[in-house]
């Protein structure tokens, strides 16, 4: 069976000014003159995990597979066949699978060399449809991310994750298993449906994550800024970059999946991708949001600084104010003038009191200085501490 590729989409433009972005993409991208169609993998990495859920309207198998040829009979019956891969693998592998679901070189260099721009690209029997799927790990940089590949076609869903260890898609396979819905009353093309809006309602959580590190964070830079948390505020907003990239893509994906529709699309499960596409527009509000949010917090945590920097120097001007004139007595005193040798002698300088008396006076103007001070309120907080209730005009 040959392919011919159809215009669909290439690479999907969002927003006008992601052309500045552009340079700033970690792309997969092939050195000039490669030809077209090759795997960016190693032969000899280990094979990748195969699992596979047949199922129909009063059946359900899952199986774990050894070799793509094992899939091969459950592609020409009529119950829906899932192929789940976690993992890349090796290149022997994918030549494999190739040969079995009959695949284009061109979608097998966009499922295998990763990661790929969020994209849908449609073959004579088949659609490639690429995505995005985040989570958080454990660590200093939360956000995981990678591709996920879907390859539809009359009866069966190929789908390849990059890794094994961060999903987000078992409430589709407990959907399946326990027969929920009318997941298994539907076709392939209702699976791949579920499939993206599992992957699009997880960024939900994620961002539900940054919006409650950044309300701590706004806590912070407000009553108690210190260094480090401006390297938090550019660490979310870097992963609020990544995840605003990620979700503009795959609005415009499924956009052109609802607009120029598929002939392995029924119209039933267009009318639910719009609900998908909905998700998508809330995921996109919500990136702008927190973008927003995280930009006034460099503001709030420069002027932050700025006031607590004001403070300090408040006190030590303070502290110079007072002991100015200390210094100027002290001074005075300690000329060493001769008082016998001089006409206009100092005559407290052989006075039996005079130097405890420099000091209480010395002790008389610092405290008068400082309740002039404190008087003026210059001894007061610029900002008011957490304990304190802000007025309320």
């Amino acid at each position: 069976m040959t392919h011919s590729m159809k215009p669909m989409t290439s690479a999907i433009h969002s927003v006008e000014d992601e052309d500045e972005e552009e340079s700033n993409l970690d792309y997969f991208y092939d050195d000039p003159g490669t030809p077209p169609g090759t795997l960016d993998v190693e032969a000899d990495d280990p094979p990748p995990e195969m699992v596979l859920i047949d199922y129909s309207e009063g059946m359900a198998t899952r199986l774990k597979l050894t070799t793509p040829e094992e899939c091969a009979p459950y592609l020409d019956t009529h119950s829906v066949s899932w192929l789940d891969i976690l993992g890349l693998g090796n290149q022997d592998t994918w030549e494999r699978m190739a040969k079995v679901f009959n695949l284009h070189p061109i979608a097998l260099e966009d499922v295998v060399n990763v990661p790929q721009r969020p994209k849908v690209v449609e073959y004579d029997d088949q659609l490639v449809i690429v995505a995005w799927m985040v989570n958080l790990k454990p660590g200093e940089d939360p956000l995981h991310k990678e591709q996920v590949s879907l390859i539809l076609g009359k009866n069966y869903l190929l789908t390849v994750q990059e890794e094994a260890e961060y999903d987000c898609l078992q409430p589709v396979r407990d959907r399946i298993r326990y027969n929920q819905g009318i997941i298994r009353k539907q076709g392939a093309d209702y699976l791949a449906y579920a499939i993206l809006d599992a992957i699009i309602d997880g960024f939900f959580p994620v961002l539900e994550e940054y919006g409650d590190i950044l309300e701590d964070l706004e806590d912070q830079v407000v009553f108690n800024p210190v260094p480090r948390d401006l390297a938090k505020i550019y660490r979310i907003r870097r992963d609020l970059f990544t995840l605003r990239r990620a979700i503009w893509a795959q609005r415009e994906a499924i956009n052109m999946l609802i607009r120029d529709g598929s002939n392995l699309v029924s119209p039933e499960v267009r009318v639910y991708l719009r609900d998908c596409y909905d998700h998508t527009i809330l995921v996109r509000d919500m990136v702008e949001t927190y973008r927003e949010l995280s930009s006034d917090l460099m503001g709030i945590y420069m002027s932050s600084m700025s006031n607590k920097m004001n403070e300090i120097m408040k006190l030590l001007t303070v502290i110079s104010t007072i002991f100015i004139p200390l210094t100027f007595v002290a001074g005075v005193y300690g000329m060493n003038f001769n008082p016998d040798a001089s006409p206009l002698n100092m005559p407290e300088l052989n006075w039996y009191w005079g130097y405890p008396v420099c000091l209480g006076l010395m002790f008389l103007i610092a405290l008068a200085l400082f309740f002039f001070f404190w008087r003026r309120g210059w001894f007061n907080s610029f900002s008011p501490s957490q304990d304190e209730e802000l007025p309320i005009r």
